[in-house]
This record gives C-alpha cells, structure tokens and sequence, in this order.
C-alpha cells in the first residue's frame, strides 16, 4: 500500500483532490444564489471542466525519464488513472450537488465528465502534462460562446452543452474518452 500512497503524492492528488471539491462547491453555491437554474448546464459545465483541469496535473510525473523506464506496465496504470480520475470529479459533483440544488441531470454529469477526461488525457499525450488543461478549456470556451447547433459539425463543437439525451453529444464524448484514454495510456505525457 506504501507504492499507492507514494505514487497519489508524486501525482499531487491531495491538491488536485482539494481543487476539485472548491470548484464543486462554487459552482453549487453559484446555482443557489440564482446565476443558474437546474436547467441551465454551464455552471456544471464549469465544474466539470475546473475539475478535470485540476486533476490534469497529476497525469505526469516528476521525473517524464525515470516513468518511462519503470519495470512496471505503464498501460493500465495510466488508464486506471484516468478513469479514476474522471470517476472523482463527476462523484464529486453529484455528491456536493445532492446537498443542495440540482445544478444538472446525473446523465449529463456523467456524459460530460467522461468527455473532459478524455479531453484531459487527449492533451496530456499531445501537449504534455503542463498544458493538458489547454483542450477542455479551449473547447470549453467555444462552447459556451459559439452560435446555437444548427448542424451536425456545430452539436460536435458545442457537444458539452446538448441535453443528455442527445446522440451526438453523448457519441461525442464517448469518441472522446475512449480516444483520450487509449493515447494517454499507450503513448503517455508529452515530454
């Protein structure tokens, strides 16, 4: 168990842990003074995209060298990690959310968070660990300032945003996590 408790600390997951949960909790104090109502999904699209950000830290090490040449399987370490990872920011969300008003649907936590940590780890492997935040929060931004989806190539764009229910949004974060997780996983950070 002393591997699990290093490894959490060399990845900062007590700050990124921290972060998480203060983001949470802005976002839910932010929705019961009335910015947002249980309808409105930007204040649990910031959220979840503040979460993912703060947990992207912990996706590379201190040391990129002394990671790549453990003797231990990288593969589903890292895919574990950012399952878990993703698993905690939308659990962290539903569990503050439930103490107060409903900032949006589980459906769309869930979609949502699956889709920004598959962007997280998409930017970790591309971009590097240090500027892993740079996808979900430039597709973020887009999002919340591009003109309604009137077309298909738009629902894309603004994916993070459609009701739950929809097929392109949920597709669309589903290509994402699974594409995230796999270059994550098999090419790791960026140096």
């Amino acid at each position: 168990m002393r591997w699990l408790t290093l490894y959490a600390r060399s990845r900062q997951v007590p700050a990124s842990l921290a972060a998480v949960l203060l983001s949470a909790l802005t976002v839910v104090a932010l929705a019961q003074n009335g910015s947002g109502g249980p309808g409105d999904p930007q204040l649990s699209v910031l959220a979840l995209t503040a979460g993912a950000t703060a947990a992207s830290m912990g996706l590379g090490g201190q040391d990129p060298a002394l990671d790549r040449t453990a003797a231990i399987r990288w593969v589903p370490r890292r895919a574990a990690h950012v399952l878990l990872i993703g698993t905690v920011v939308c659990a962290v969300l539903l569990a503050v959310q439930s103490m107060g008003d409903d900032v949006a649907t589980t459906a769309f936590i869930v979609r949502d968070g699956a889709g920004m940590m598959g962007l997280v780890a998409l930017g970790a492997a591309v971009c590097g660990a240090q500027l892993a935040w740079t996808l979900p929060i430039g597709w973020m931004s887009f999002s919340l300032f591009a003109p309604s989806p009137t077309s298909p190539p738009l629902e894309v764009a603004g994916w993070m945003l459609l009701p739950p229910g929809t097929a392109t949004g949920t597709w669309t974060a589903v290509v994402l996590a699974v594409a995230g997780t796999a270059a994550y996983a098999i090419a790791g950070p960026r140096r």
